[in-house]
């Protein structure tokens, strides 16, 4: 396993009335500790969310932005941007019951975590068809 690092990820889902428990995948945020990796990806046409006639997608679009924000770290990201990596990374994906939420965090291997930020995001969000 040499050259190999150990990452965590969470698919970030859009969740309009938390009560229905409905949801759609629109992201995936990774962290990887050995690279100093924190990212995340998102669904940017954001077009799949019309299916929820009564969500505001404009004001879902600014909390996505949020997340990238702290992920980028700096005063941009306000208080949790400054955060180290780690606690960013938890921060984004603790249990909460909002609109935007975090799957559970799932660990692995990788050579390049962009690499895997953008193949994970090609499984776990992209549908057929787009």
């Amino acid at each position: 396993m040499q050259g190999k690092h150990l990452y965590e990820y969470a698919v970030v889902r859009v969740m309009p009335r938390v009560e229905r428990g409905e949801f759609l995948n629109v992201g995936v945020v990774l962290y990887c500790s050995g690279k100093r990796f924190l990212k995340v990806r998102f669904d940017n046409s954001l077009t799949r969310l019309q299916v929820f006639p009564q969500l505001d997608v404009a004001l879902v679009a600014g909390y996505l932005a949020s997340f990238e924000r702290i992920c980028d770290g700096g005063a941009s990201g306000g208080t949790i941007g400054s955060m180290p990596l780690a606690e960013r990374f938890r921060w984004l994906t603790a249990t909460r019951s909002t609109i935007i939420q975090a799957s559970q965090v799932h660990p692995g291997f990788c050579d390049d975590p962009d690499v895997t930020l953008n193949k994970l995001f090609d499984e776990l969000v992209l549908t057929e068809g787009q």
